[in-house]
């Protein structure tokens, strides 16, 4: 595996993993051993992190179930579900009533957010 897919999987920073010299190339038994006893720094990082957001999310389009893992954003909310830009609004899931339907662009490579926000009753 290369550096991110195990920065991801020690749910750390690609630039950690860099700095804590986490080669360019892993084997899967090396991540294993390296989870199991962790080195302080790692066990320090998770401690830092508890409660808060994750480094890496899994992302995965509603549509056709493409995936990838991203960094989130300070400025994202929580997506009811994401999706391919390439989809058009009929391959998405319906909009429920009472709801309007707010879409964030550029979520992870070729990813946009859905948010389903209640009407507001002013």
């Amino acid at each position: 595996m290369n550096r991110r897919d195990a920065a991801i999987a020690l749910d750390i920073p690609l630039e950690m993993a860099k700095r804590h010299g986490i080669p360019p190339r892993m084997s899967e038994a090396e991540l294993a051993a390296l989870q199991a006893d962790p080195p302080a720094w790692l066990v320090q990082s998770r401690a830092n992190r508890e409660g808060k957001r994750p480094v890496w999310v899994h992302l995965t389009c509603a549509v056709c179930g493409f995936a990838e893992a991203a960094r989130p954003k300070k400025w994202w909310p929580e997506f009811d579900f994401v999706h391919c830009e390439h989809h058009t609004a009929g391959d998405l899931p319906p909009v429920p009533e009472g709801r309007v339907r707010c879409e964030y662009e550029q979520i992870g490579t070729r990813l946009v957010g859905v948010v389903d926000e209640a009407v507001r009753a002013d």
